[in-house]
């Protein structure tokens, strides 16, 4: 559902003042402004009004808003749960009972005045197909527009996204290129990611020489633009009734930028056999071992874990000892053995906050081996 003119329904505390609007003076008091109670377009203050107005609302029909997602709203009745998710003006609901459904419809259609869009099919530029078995979720469209917005239509497409036999690295001696197009390019594949875990670490990497960017840096960027090409329709497959078990996957490089000698990290999180959250990042300082870039990586693996355990929550779903597989043998260990020794001294103590809630219980880091770890693909 989109309401029409939300920005209009929120009550603002703050004073605020605007001069007369254009035929709308008046003759005996041209000096004088108008005081505002409601928010108007344009207003810094409007967003917060409108959003403290719905919640307010739906507080008072009994809902319970999340506690980390606060755009989150849930209603249970006996058995059935309603969900009701917020993004500005644009609400998405769905529920285990039909009927709170259709009480939720008329409920904000008796309060606001607003457009009802049916069975979801469109969401912030992605596209969701819904099914008996299940969702998927995908952006061709969107890519279709990227591929026509840069003139590569017709090109020729790749099979992978990046070369497997040479590294991106700073172009010293290259031709320079013009940044704008460059920015966009990168820009434009940056929104991809909501649906295409698979081009995440090559984007990333050409995002890094943005400042500067060469002729050889903007073949990379256009390689994996004809990687789209061949790849339109690639999306994620949610299915129906799937085990419900939280996994994590860390994985990280060793000294892998040749600029500065910084390592890369990436986490992946799967609810049974779907994949739901997954990162790609240059780390902030150099690791001087690959125990170390592990372990650092994993950290942030469990710091994501945490925060979809208390996302769960939320939906009342518990969860503890939740895998996290890595396949480094000594990051593993010192994630349960708090001996110090001279190769993992000098790490900062806001990294071991892993084996902190490792020894809690909250995660466990389990062996895998590299030809089967899922998450290689993010560095």
């Amino acid at each position: 559902m989109d309401v029409k003119s939300a920005f209009l329904n929120g009550f603002i505390q703050e004073e605020v003042y605007v001069e007369q609007p254009p035929g709308f003076e008046n003759s005996e008091f041209p000096n004088h402004v108008f005081k505002l109670k409601k928010a108007l377009y344009g207003l810094k203050q409007a967003p917060r009004a409108w959003y403290e107005r719905l919640s307010k609302f739906l507080l008072e029909k009994e809902f319970t808003r999340g506690k980390v997602d606060t755009t989150l709203f849930i209603k249970r009745k006996m058995n059935d749960i309603l969900l009701v998710q917020i993004y500005v003006d644009d609400i998405i609901f769905g529920a285990t009972n039909d009927y709170l459904c259709k009480e939720f419809s008329n409920d904000m259609q008796s309060e606001f005045e607003m457009s009802m869009m049916g069975k979801l099919n469109f969401f912030l530029g992605l596209q969701i197909r819904q099914t008996k078995n299940g969702i998927f979720i995908n952006q061709s469209k969107y890519c279709k527009e990227l591929l026509k917005r840069f003139g590569m239509e017709n090109a020729k497409s790749m099979a992978t996204p990046m070369s497997t036999t040479c590294y991106l690295d700073k172009d010293e001696v290259g031709k320079s290129i013009d940044v704008k197009k460059y920015r966009g390019m990168i820009g434009s594949l940056l929104y991809l990611f909501a649906s295409r875990p698979d081009i995440m670490f090559s984007v990333c990497l050409c995002a890094r020489y943005q400042s500067y960017p060469k002729e050889s840096d903007l073949s990379a960027v256009k390689r994996i633009v004809r990687y789209l090409l061949g790849t339109t329709n690639l999306g994620l497959w949610y299915p129906k009734n799937m085990p419900f078990n939280l996994v994590g996957y860390s994985d990280s490089d060793f000294a892998g930028c040749k600029t500065d000698r910084k390592s890369t990290s990436g986490t992946c999180h799967f609810i049974g056999s779907t994949l739901v959250s997954w990162h790609s990042k240059k780390k902030n300082s150099v690791a001087l071992s690959t125990a170390e870039a592990e372990y650092i990586a994993a950290g942030s693996c469990c710091a994501q874990i945490l925060w979809m355990k208390q996302q769960l929550s939320d939906f009342g779903l518990s969860l503890d000892h939740i895998p996290i597989k890595c396949d480094n043998t000594s990051a593993i260990n010192l994630s349960k053995n708090p001996v110090l020794h001279s190769r993992t001294k000098h790490i900062e103590i806001r990294r071991h906050f892993l084996r902190d809630h490792v020894q809690k219980g909250d995660c466990v880091l389990e062996f895998v081996e590299t030809k089967n770890q899922l998450d290689d693909i993010f560095t």
